[in-house]
């Protein structure tokens, strides 16, 4: 029976193993939280709210059908931060510690699925990249935890400011948005510089992906080494790193300039608000929007103009290899740049004096067709569930879910059996990825030669 089942797993491909592997993380962690000893006393968790928590932590999310804090025990809130973690850094890389931990050699099979899983052309040196990844997240998290302590434990005390500081430094690093605060997120903590500045920069830093930090890093180093000039650091950087870099720039700081032009006189947002925190009230809901799901504003209180930037910022999401979710910058970047070469007529798609590959501009265009695909999906599938809840309302959560975003306008603890049930599918499709799950479902289908072409026939379009 156990060489039965090795063999089917065996057979595998990268993207079943990480469809699967989710799957069953989020299952045996939902069958935990909703044994009795993870529920605070007075309080009920279903079996649908322990999967929603399960799902929403393994994805990074953030959408809750239950206060975080009031609702779980001490040992259902580690467990909740053990998933989150999970999530933040992948089954793959997770596989991989454990394996380096025993000093189990990776087999060619392993080498390979770390390379799919994390996107990369090279085999060589996967190994350590799992180890600078490992490092990079716990160092972050860690410096995180220290800037938060700063704050919490005069506000909570030792032992709970301690953990308050670990907990939030974890789910703003892994983008899960999920606190133990309490049901206002941070909003209470508004108008606070270090605790603002604090999760913004650890969502930002998770966001533009390990790739970019160790490239930048490197030419920091040769800077500083005088082996060359600081003109020359951003040129030599790799058209992926500047690519995200500058669409990171782009959205952040656009979306703080829009969305404090849109609130600035809105009385249920920042209107009544000093202008120091105003604009760091715009500029963390610029960020928290690139999958976050930490608000320190009532998402609901925005006005129409707001909503719709929220919507576009959440979709596009964060960048390849980190722990945001989204379609991702350079997907973005790559079908403005595809559209901006054709309307110039120019047979290559470029960027910063590269040629971008067909392949990839190829692979944006079925992520983003099919990222649209499944939130139309579900958008309709959530409103024939919910008839009495508002469309913008609707569009707004399965934006977040399908993002991995975690922002809601209240409509989360209201949701229907049924609704949850979708948002739970819409969560889990937007952190594997719709590309990913097709490839795990799809048959194996007999290829075409790459020399082998159908006879061509016109099609009007426009």
């Amino acid at each position: 029976m156990l060489q039965k089942l090795n063999s089917r797993l065996q057979k595998l491909n990268t993207a079943q193993i990480i469809t699967l592997g989710f799957a069953g993380v989020i299952f045996i962690g939902g069958i935990i939280l909703w044994l009795p000893f993870c529920t605070a006393p007075g309080e009920y968790t279903s079996f649908t709210d322990a999967m929603f928590t399960a799902t929403t932590c393994v994805c990074v999310t953030g959408l809750v059908t239950v206060v975080t804090a009031a609702h779980w025990t001490i040992i259902g809130k580690v467990v909740i931060l053990i998933l989150i973690q999970i999530g933040g850094i992948g089954l793959i890389s997770l596989a991989s510690i454990i394996f380096i931990g025993l000093h189990r050699k990776i087999s060619l099979r392993e080498r390979r699925m770390i390379q799919e899983s994390y996107n990369l052309d090279k085999m060589a040196g996967l190994v350590k990249l799992v180890r600078r990844v490992i490092i990079s997240v716990f160092g972050a998290e860690a410096i995180g935890a220290v800037c938060y302590a700063f704050c919490f434990v005069p506000e909570f005390g030792l032992a709970e400011g301690l953990a308050q500081s670990v907990f939030t430094a974890v789910s703003a690093f892994c983008n899960a948005g999920i606190d133990i605060l309490g049901e206002n997120s941070l909003a209470s903590y508004v108008d606070n510089p270090l605790v603002n500045l604090t999760t913004m920069g650890l969502i930002i830093a998770a966001g533009l992906g390990f790739v970019v930090w160790w490239d930048v890093a490197d030419k920091i180093k040769r800077v500083l080494k005088r082996q060359m000039p600081l003109r020359r650091a951003f040129k030599s950087l790799r058209l992926h790193s500047k690519i995200v870099l500058a669409m990171t720039a782009i959205l952040v700081l656009g979306g703080t300039v829009f969305i404090f032009l849109f609130e600035y006189g809105n009385p249920n947002t920042i209107k009544d608000m000093p202008l120091g925190t105003k604009v760091l009230a715009s500029a963390f809901q610029s960020v928290t929007t690139r999958t976050a799901g930490f608000f320190t504003v009532d998402q609901a209180a925005f006005s129409n103009a707001s909503v719709i930037l929220c919507l576009v910022l959440m979709f596009i999401g964060g960048s390849p290899m980190g722990t945001a979710g989204g379609v991702k910058t350079t997907t973005m970047a790559v079908m403005f740049l595809s559209v901006l070469s054709n309307l110039r007529g120019r047979r290559d798609v470029e960027s910063h004096h590269r040629r971008i590959r067909d392949s990839y501009i190829r692979s944006a265009v079925v992520v983003t067709g099919m990222g649209f695909m499944t939130l139309l999906v579900m958008t309709l599938l959530l409103a024939a569930a919910m008839p009495g809840a508002g469309l913008v309302d609707i569009l707004y959560e399965m934006t977040s879910a399908i993002a991995t975003v975690g922002l809601s306008r209240g409509l989360t603890p209201t949701l229907s059996v049924i609704g949850k049930w979708i948002v739970i599918l819409t969560m889990y499709l937007g952190r594997i990825g719709p590309l990913t799950l097709g490839t795990a479902v799809v048959i194996r289908a007999h290829k075409r030669t790459e020399n082998t072409h159908l006879a061509e026939e016109d099609v009007m379009i426009g």
